[in-house]
């Protein structure tokens, strides 16, 4: 039995992860983890989950349960995750990381990391979005430099990073496929008199409403004809399903980089 540990296991997306990792016959909920101050420290998981009591008692410190788990997984906060990374790399613990926002020194510690421990990172954990980014590295191929391309995504209220951290792989993964740079052609919103749209660009809008658990849509438009790729979440258990397969392929690895494409074999 593979042990799995999930930080911010009182949370929205950390409950729904104890609930899949639940009902995986292979996996075990062996460690959650919350942030130190959190009322709920010292609360049982399971109870938290809405599953039942199932012994697994909330704690405020990753380094005080290290030797309990053989997988991490960690949906939080870049400042949190780095932290996380480096403890696991340091004691060959596996890590399945959806946190997003990362700055491009961290995201070298999470490289430099992958060294010493697997690890496998990701935007987006869901297997359909992942299908979405095969489809748009062909659809990009395919149409080329004769459509304008725009993102849209929504999600919740409580989201505190915008555009998600999966329209921008999508707009990474249509870029690369036009050999363009993203952080060349990427227009984040419009107002007032822009002028006439620049081919090159890719586009981004955002919504932030209600309880969305997150919608995304890459239009490449033409003149007479657009091709639409969407995906519509309308549950979190997408996202832990996936992360949970993740923790499961992982536990097979002995360290190195990879991502929810290499473990579906469509990469």
């Amino acid at each position: 039995m593979i042990r799995i540990a999930v930080t911010g296991a009182a949370g929205r997306m950390g409950k729904t992860l104890v609930e899949a990792i639940t009902n995986h016959s292979e996996l075990q909920l062996a460690a959650a983890i919350e942030r130190p101050d959190s009322s709920l420290v010292g609360a049982d998981a399971g109870e938290l989950a809405g599953l039942g009591r199932n012994g697994v008692t909330v704690s405020g410190d990753l380094a005080a349960v290290i030797d309990d788990f053989d997988v991490l997984i960690d949906f939080s906060v870049p400042t949190s995750s780095i932290v996380n990374v480096e403890l696991c790399a340091a004691h060959g613990k596996g890590l399945v990381l959806g946190t997003t926002g990362f700055s491009a020194e961290q995201k070298a510690r999470i490289q430099a990391a992958a060294e010493k421990t697997p690890i496998c990172m990701s935007s987006n954990f869901s297997t359909g979005v992942n299908l979405c980014f095969k489809l748009l590295d062909m659809a990009a191929r395919v149409l080329g430099d004769d459509v304008d391309i725009e993102i849209y995504e929504a999600h919740h209220r409580h989201k505190v990073d915008a555009p998600s951290g999966t329209a921008l792989s999508m707009g990474e993964v249509v870029a690369s496929a036009l050999g363009r740079d993203l952080k060349q052609v990427a227009v984040y919103g419009r107002e007032g008199i822009t002028g006439a749209r620049d081919r090159q660009t890719i586009g981004f809008a955002t919504v932030r409403a209600g309880d969305i658990v997150g919608d995304h849509t890459v239009t490449f438009a033409a003149d007479g004809e657009r091709v639409e790729i969407t995906h519509k979440a309308s549950s979190r258990m997408s996202f832990a399903r996936g992360a949970v397969r993740a923790a499961h392929w992982l536990a097979d690895r002995q360290q190195g980089m990879f991502d929810m494409q290499d473990v579906l074999g469509i990469k």
